[in-house]
């Protein structure tokens, strides 16, 4: 074993200043010949208690095998997560977001105080893979992330069903649409077994998004979680590693800006979630380059929307690897110029190396990704709004069925349970802009998505004539006429936190503007009342991030240098 392979690993091994160091080694069972060999951390999110991470373990130690097989020595470790479908509409979700920040940092700190030489990922919900990620671009060592994979379809008396399935049902409940019986064989069906939410929610955006970026291999994000394909992308991963140690294929290498600009057309492509925007920022930023959410812009005004997915569209992640899953549609973008097809990713081959044997999507006997020549939207669906509402940003998310400009009187909650109150109550009306307050990374804190109330919105018949923004976020299951992140939030001072019930709001997506329509001298008299809040929270995780996270608009990051 070439001696280049272990550049890390041997200043523990190899030292002979260090007898404590190679005797535990001894210990978890190392041989003479293995302290020669580079180690590769395997880093699994695997856990008990969520759909999404529940076999994630279990393809960590297929990924060991696959390593071994190539001379090298695999050592799995262990970093949290947090189900975003199982938290929802609770406290709990505040931790989502953070979870991401606690992943990323468990990874770096285990990678670079065991000196491993490469690391592998198997993450699987939202949260999982922009915190692998950001601790690959951070540690810039060998790394390949494996997704989990997608769930398969649930079913009920005939119908499809997926996470949001379940949530809608909640409004249809609320709505007197649906029985108690079929309520409950709803949620008993929508989620038959391991792998992560079925449309293009946060999960399945961020996995395609990163096989475009370059960093896993080639159908990772098609292959389902329970397929012998999954089994065998886990046991290719040793051999690709391996050779980017032999090539010294470091994440600088691949994560350039031409290849976030391939992962972010693939976002609108696919008609992404919004949580995209807030991740992509925060890896580019922890790989020196600098992604703002005006980017996402630029590309979405070049970008179509292809795809008919869930939420806003039809199909599952499962329908797209029935007809050649990404890379087919990599291929179609790469022939009509869309994709640097030169980027380097983690086969060592570039992009258009991995898709020249690859059959283009629009070639094949389907109807899940349209001609370009015939989009769902001629522009991206992701919008980067500003105004007076918004002064650093806001991101919206409009498929175009929403239409393009709503104005209406806003209806105001302070946090995501008194709309819940609210609607039940009936206090939101048609032509309605619902605000949330208070639900940002600082205010709530931890910045939880707001798919219980839009998801309430659909059920209750609501979705198509009303509007919601607030300064949280939403889930990549969100669909309506919605805008959030909005910066700065309440908690700062933005002008959120000061709507009154009766206020007039204009959501303009085609000028990409959101207005209050008050004047200059009103804002000025409710600026000036504004008394900074206190924190929410006074000790922990929950306080420590509010402390120390940035805006929005900057990606909730959480080591900003003043």
């Amino acid at each position: 074993m070439s001696k280049e392979l272990n550049r890390f690993s041997k200043t523990l091994t190899q030292d002979p200043t260090q007898p404590a160091t190679q005797a535990m080694y001894y210990g978890i069972g190392f041989r003479k010949g293995d302290f020669d060999k580079a180690q590769v951390g395997i880093a699994s999110m695997g856990y008990d208690g969520n759909t999404c991470n529940m076999h994630l373990n279990s393809l960590a130690k297929t990924v060991k095998e696959g390593v071994k097989k190539e001379g090298l020595i695999g050592l799995v470790f262990h970093t949290i997560g947090i189900s975003d479908g199982m938290t929802n509409g609770t406290d709990g979700m505040r931790y989502s977001l953070i979870s991401r920040d606690i992943i990323a940092d468990s990874i770096e700190a285990v990678c670079a105080g065991q000196y491993y030489d490469g690391l592998v990922t198997v993450p699987g919900c939202d949260k999982n893979m922009p915190g692998s990620l950001i601790a690959m671009a951070r540690l810039n060592r060998p790394s390949i992330m494996v997704y989990g994979g997608s769930i398969a379809p649930g079913n009920y008396r005939g119908q499809n069903l997926n996470i949001v399935s379940a949530f809608e049902a909640l409004g249809n409940k609320i709505a007197g649409k649906l029985s108690d019986k079929d309520y409950e064989g709803i949620i008993q069906n929508s989620c038959p077994g391991a792998g992560a939410c079925g449309g293009m929610y946060t999960a399945n955006t961020m996995a395609a998004a990163i096989e475009a970026l370059g960093m896993s291999l080639p159908y990772s994000s098609s292959y389902p979680a329970i397929s012998h394909e999954k089994k065998e992308e886990c046991l290719d991963v040793g051999h690709h590693i391996k050779k980017l140690l032999e090539k010294d294929i470091k994440p600088a290498d691949i994560m350039t800006p031409e290849a976030f600009e391939n992962a972010l057309k693939i976002v609108i492509v696919l008609g992404g979630s919004t949580n995209a925007v807030l991740h992509f920022v925060a890896i580019a930023k922890s790989i020196g380059y600098d992604l703002s959410i005006d980017d996402f812009q630029k590309i979405s005004d070049k970008t179509p929307v292809l795809a008919d997915l869930k939420p806003s569209g039809q199909y599952l992640m499962q329908d797209l690897y029935e007809v050649g899953g990404v890379p087919a549609l990599m291929r179609y973008m790469l022939d009509e110029g869309m994709l640097h097809g030169d980027c380097l990713t983690v086969t060592g081959k570039t992009l258009a190396e991995n898709l020249d044997s690859v059959t283009s999507v629009i070639k094949r006997d389907q109807n899940i990704i349209r001609d370009i020549k015939n989009p769902i939207k001629k522009t991206g669906h992701i919008r980067i709004m500003y105004g007076n509402l918004a002064e650093k940003g806001s991101v919206a998310k409009i498929t175009g069925k929403e239409g393009d400009f709503f104005r209406g009187k806003a209806v105001v909650f302070d946090g995501e349970k008194e709309f819940i109150k609210g609607i039940k109550k009936g206090k939101v009306k048609e032509g309605n802009v619902v605000v949330i307050k208070n639900e940002g990374p600082k205010g709530a804190p931890g910045m939880p998505e707001m798919l219980k109330p839009t998801s309430a919105l659909m059920g209750s018949g609501l979705g198509k004539n009303v509007a919601l923004i607030t300064d949280g976020r939403f889930s990549g299951g969100t669909h309506g006429f919605v805008v959030g992140h909005i910066t700065p939030e309440a908690f700062e001072g933005g002008l959120i936190g000061m709507v009154k019930e009766g206020d007039i709001i204009e959501i303009d997506a085609v000028e990409n503007t959101i207005h209050l329509s008050i004047s200059e001298e009103e804002i000025g008299r409710r600026k000036s009342n504004f008394v900074p809040p206190d924190y929410k929270v006074k000790h922990g995780i929950l306080y420590k991030y509010a402390k120390s996270v940035a805006d929005a608009s900057e990606g909730c990051i959480t080591d900003k240098i003043d």
